[in-house]
């Protein structure tokens, strides 16, 4: 009986339903033109800086590079999921068929662990910059640009090739309907009628190892720029070296921040940890008292 429900499933029901967004709102119109607005904005945005560092010759060094890439890396990450999310609302369908979920589930996996590597890359580009100056044009040179944004993107893959198989090969016997505006794993993983807990965990631990290996680099970084800028006796060379900066560190504190909300505070299990973590600390504190 088990063996005809899956066959079922696989052969007779190939599409998956996104719940979206709209469905749990009261006024699904003037979020959709909201929504529609703020992704223009972000398209228009780093489609123009993208061509100003192009054409102006001045802007060709490195951190207008990665910069360059990051803006890249911004349009298709939004591109892969709000304009599906939109002609959906218009058209009134909320289908996707299983292999454009897949697609769609490897092209933002693989967007987003390519953005972590390559804030990492820009870290350290800041700290070349900041803490080694004089050779700043020795070791960040073109090839070594190249060879730091292509390590990115191929890092940020692997993510995708790992999980997007798996998640779309497990057998899914539930109902469709994803309650997501994407095809999140953690979104989809639930609709699947085995058992997935192994992978889960598995899944998780692969999406923290991918925060913490750039973020160790990150903050590696930015100690050795900290502690250089502190050994500084120039306030205007204080002053400069904290702008040059400024803009990095916000991008990282916002794009991190979020990650570690989806991929480890959202987990039930991670949350559960810690708040007895937080318990067991404050329990402590109290005995000590």
């Amino acid at each position: 009986m088990e063996n005809t429900t899956w066959v079922a499933n696989h052969t007779g029901q190939t599409d998956f339903n996104l719940m979206g967004l709209f469905s749990q709102s009261k006024h699904p119109t003037p979020l959709c033109v909201v929504i529609f607005v703020v992704f223009l904005m972000a398209l228009s945005g780093n489609t123009i800086l993208v061509l100003l560092i192009h054409c102006d010759a001045h802007l060709h060094n490195p951190m207008y590079f990665f910069i360059t890439q990051l803006s890249l890396m911004d349009v298709m990450y939004i591109s892969v999921t709000v304009p599906k999310m939109l002609m959906d609302q218009v058209m009134g369908v909320n289908k996707i068929s299983a292999p454009e979920c897949g697609m769609q589930m490897f092209l933002y996996l693989t967007l987003v662990g390519s953005e972590f590597f390559l804030l990492a890359a820009m870290a350290y580009d800041r700290y070349v910059a900041i803490c080694h100056p004089l050779r700043y044009p020795v070791l960040m040179n073109h090839r070594v640009c190249l060879l730091l944004v292509s390590s990115s993107w191929f890092l940020g893959s692997v993510d995708g090739f790992m999980l997007t198989p798996i998640t779309m090969t497990f057998p899914f016997c539930r109902s469709r309907e994803i309650h997501h505006f994407f095809c999140e794993v953690p979104a989809v993983m639930k609709l699947s009628c085995s058992d997935t807990s192994l992978y889960e965990t598995l899944m998780y631990l692969c999406c923290v190892l991918m925060l913490l290996i750039p973020v160790t680099i990150i903050s590696s970084s930015y100690s050795f720029i900290l502690f250089t800028i502190h050994r500084m006796n120039s306030a205007e060379g204080r002053k400069k070296a904290f702008a040059t900066c400024s803009s990095h560190m916000m991008v990282v504190i916002l794009f991190y921040g979020a990650a570690i909300y989806t991929y480890i505070l959202r987990n039930k299990d991670v949350t559960r940890a810690l708040k007895k973590m937080l318990n067991v600390g404050s329990v402590l504190q109290e005995s000590i008292k």
